[in-house]
């Protein structure tokens, strides 16, 4: 299945409350708090499952070597997306104070 590329740009300065951006592009070491998850489908809907939910807490772990899968951490557990499903997860950015 072939996902769309997101095309929002990341709005407000980082680490301010309206500072959003999609979860591959936070890069490693980054954290955030989900918004939304972008779409309707099987996509969304797993994505949903597997606990990227509003009002969780996420981060970036590490990149793969060769740039895929992409680790995360969220509700106590480590998890590998590839880079188009991670772009559907919207989070708001923590500041390093906040994280």
């Amino acid at each position: 299945m072939r996902l769309s590329r997101n095309n929002h740009p990341a709005g407000g300065a980082p680490g301010s409350e309206g500072h959003l951006a999609d979860l591959a592009r936070a890069g490693p070491g980054a954290a955030g708090v989900v918004r939304d998850i972008e779409g309707n489908g099987a996509t969304a809907e797993r994505l949903r499952a597997l606990g990227f939910v509003p009002g969780t807490e996420v981060r970036y772990l590490r990149r793969a070597p060769l740039g895929e899968p992409l680790v995360f951490e969220l509700r106590g557990f480590r998890l590998c997306l590839r880079r188009p499903e991670a772009r559907r997860i919207r989070i708001r950015r923590l500041s390093p104070a906040e994280a």
